[in-house]
């Protein structure tokens, strides 16, 4: 099994073990939810932040390495440490994407026993109907670094696959910190506003009888810019090592991993 496998089975398992102690506490974990959730949520929200300020140094390592390789070999050090710093966060993404794999075949299972329950039996479920929703967000928004990480998204290719290795490393470069990792910032920074609000009443379903769950999915849009961010580091760091003459962690995914072409 895949690390993404177990993650899975891993968020599995803490749902059960929540909705079974609901159930012998009377409800007293859906309750507990009910009423700290949201501060909990904001205050971790707080401290991810900080941490996020924390890791700076992290996200500009790759460019500064790439300015100092202009003047003077990298020390032994920096080199080790972009090395560290994309085999990481290749491993995290890599095994994330893994998880998130399951919803496509999620996807087509629900989406075709709602339209079966609908058009043959005259049965709508409205929690089935919007989890196809959730499914679709998150299967793309979760996979999207993988992706980036796979080469797989689509890419207007003019002169890059002309260039020289060391062209390429600095068109990466140049990709990374002056596209992806702004606009990354400007979705986090816009959809602040929108995820908080989410988390401080609870977003549920307008539907009655639908998923509570609004405010937990529009989460998924921080983590996907977050996670885009940190692919667009790694990626970075293989350019820098390619610009130092340095042997770059093994690229791409295994073969046996899906693509998602976004």
């Amino acid at each position: 099994m895949r690390a993404g496998d177990w993650l899975l089975l891993a968020l599995i398992a803490l749902t059960l073990a929540l909705i079974a102690a609901d159930q012998l506490s009377g409800g007293a974990v859906q309750g507990w939810i009910a009423s700290d959730l949201s501060a909990r949520g904001r205050d971790l929200g707080i401290a991810l932040g900080w941490v996020g300020w924390g890791l700076t140094p992290v996200v500009a390592l790759p460019l500064l390495a790439a300015l100092w390789i202009v003047i003077a070999a990298p020390p032994a050090l920096m080199t080790a440490a972009l090395v560290y710093t994309s085999r990481v966060i290749d491993a995290v993404n890599r095994a994330i994407g893994d998880a998130a794999r399951w919803f496509a075949l999620a996807l087509v299972l629900v989406t075709s026993l709602v339209v079966i329950q609908r058009y043959v039996f005259g049965v709508s479920i409205t929690k089935l109907q919007e989890s196809i929703i959730y499914l679709h967000a998150l299967l793309f928004l979760l996979s999207s670094a993988v992706t980036l990480l796979a080469g797989g998204h689509v890419r207007v290719d003019i002169f890059y696959s002309r260039l020289s290795a060391r062209a390429r490393a600095w068109t990466d470069i140049a990709g990374v910190y002056l596209a992806l990792i702004p606009m990354c910032w400007l979705i986090l920074d816009t959809s602040r506003s929108y995820v908080g609000g989410a988390w401080r009443i609870l977003e549920r379903s307008r539907e009655s009888d639908g998923l509570p769950l609004v405010f937990a999915l529009k989460t998924a849009i921080p983590v996907f810019a977050v996670m885009m961010i940190a692919q667009g580091v790694s990626m970075a760091a293989r350019a820098a090592l390619t610009l130092g003459g340095k042997d770059t962690p093994e690229e791409g995914l295994r073969e046996d991993t899906p693509k998602v072409a976004l």
